[in-house]
């Protein structure tokens, strides 16, 4: 048995359930399992991992194993660990640390736990792996072939390090990949938001002002399901092509100072803090709701909210706040402002996360064949993986795409034909 610290380790075959139901729906990452079971091209790698631990995360995880890589793992965020999943992986001899509810104190003890094996490798979600890594480990960059990156938050993070000059070692930008955030962005976070939404809440969407805080890959898949499910959309974007292109796609825009009156649900995505502040509290509606879709708990200000408040929050359901302002309207927080698809539900479903992680998995081989030639820097994903991903994923679904013929190729390649 693997050195580990979950919630209770009984919960595992409750783990080992959710695990393997998630395997049935993942068959592109479980098709390169089996593909690179023999070869085993990640052998020799110790991988120190910190992503939500979920049940599609548990498949990655084994999935790293089976082909070769030596795996210590922690969540990246204090809220989104299902408990009977990491149980689930610590039974089957992963040394995972990490719990829900975890405090900011318990959170990094669990990413420095899995620094101590060594790691060749990195997979971070939102790079506070990196981030300890170049701040308090630098002894263990000289070991290090590169990292991989998984969300959008993360990325920029990483980004303005390289930027900075502050980045010791290459990290691959798996986020940007299009088989990640065409698919997990937009249609994995459109989906999951509104699911932990309305098991949090049980509020019906039809009918309401729903205001989306950015309109990036995420808020737009959050726009296109409230919109699909009977809202009335509002966008609010700091950016004039994205705000351009929501008018164009047919939702309201304007800024949030606008929204804030008109609004019944408020659902954040732009990984930048104070979206939503005192000033938006001041003036919404009693009953108003909010929520974010962003890796951080920055978005929603909520010691503004709580500065406003008789009394701070009352937990009235499951990953639901009541706060009654002074004024005696009552104002609801989501997920105590994190992840909401993960705080109160179970993150996207399996299927697209299948596609995200098979991304992963080829980012971790790529890295341990090219990493130690490279320059620190922010990689883009290799198109031709991209590609393969996703044509890997139309083939379990029974689809078939055109193919250019040899004249086509040819033709793509000519300069001298013209009209």
């Amino acid at each position: 048995m693997a050195d580990y610290k979950v919630k209770d380790i009984g919960l595992a075959e409750e783990g080992r359930m959710l695990i393997d139901y998630a395997e049935k729906h993942m068959p592109v990452l479980m098709h390169l399992r089996k593909k690179y079971s023999e070869t085993k091209p990640l052998k020799g790698m110790k991988i120190a991992g910190c992503l939500h631990v979920t049940k599609e995360t548990a498949v990655l995880v084994e999935t790293l194993q089976a082909v070769g890589a030596e795996v210590a793992w922690s969540g990246c965020n204090p809220l989104s660990t299902n408990d009977k999943v990491a149980a689930g992986l610590a039974a089957n001899g992963v040394p995972v640390y990490a719990w829900h509810n975890l405090s900011t104190e318990e959170y990094y003890w669990c990413i420095e736990e899995t620094l101590k094996t060594g790691p060749t490798l990195t997979l971070d979600d939102g790079a506070d792996l990196i981030f300890t890594i170049h701040n308090k480990h630098p002894e263990l960059i000289p070991n290090l072939y590169g990292g991989s990156e998984e969300t959008t938050t993360g990325v920029i993070r990483v980004r303005a390090m390289a930027d900075d000059g502050a980045l010791k070692y290459p990290i691959m930008a798996v986020n940007d990949a299009e088989t990640k955030h065409l698919f997990d962005n937009v249609y994995g976070t459109g989906q999951s938001v509104f699911d932990g939404v309305m098991r949090a809440s049980a509020i019906l969407i039809a009918g309401k002002t729903v205001v989306i805080g950015g309109y990036g890959y995420c808020g737009r898949g959050m726009a296109d399901r409230a919109r699909g499910l009977g809202a009335n959309v509002i966008v609010t974007e700091v950016d004039p092509v994205r705000g351009l292109q929501a008018r164009m796609d047919g939702y309201r825009v304007m800024p949030m100072d606008e929204a804030a009156p008109e609004g019944h649900l408020f659902l954040t995505a732009t990984g930048m803090k104070d979206v939503i502040t005192g000033a938006h509290f001041d003036v919404m509606r009693d009953g108003a709701m909010f929520g974010n879709a962003g890796h951080y708990n920055v978005e929603i200000n909520e010691p503004d909210l709580i500065a406003r408040s008789k009394d701070g929050a009352k937990r009235v359901r499951h990953a639901l706040d009541e706060y009654e302002m002074k004024d005696g309207r009552r104002l609801y927080l989501l997920g105590e402002g994190r992840l909401v698809n993960l705080t109160a539900a179970e993150g996207h479903p399996s299927e697209v996360m299948d596609l995200s992680f098979a991304g992963q998995l080829n980012a971790m081989i790529w890295m341990a064949e090219n990493g130690k030639g490279l320059k620190p820097a922010v990689y883009e994903f290799p198109v031709e993986l991209d590609k393969q991903t996703a044509m890997a994923k139309l083939e379990t679904m029974g689809l078939k795409i055109d193919k250019w013929t040899p004249e086509q190729e040819a033709y793509a390649k000519a300069y001298s034909e013209g009209t």
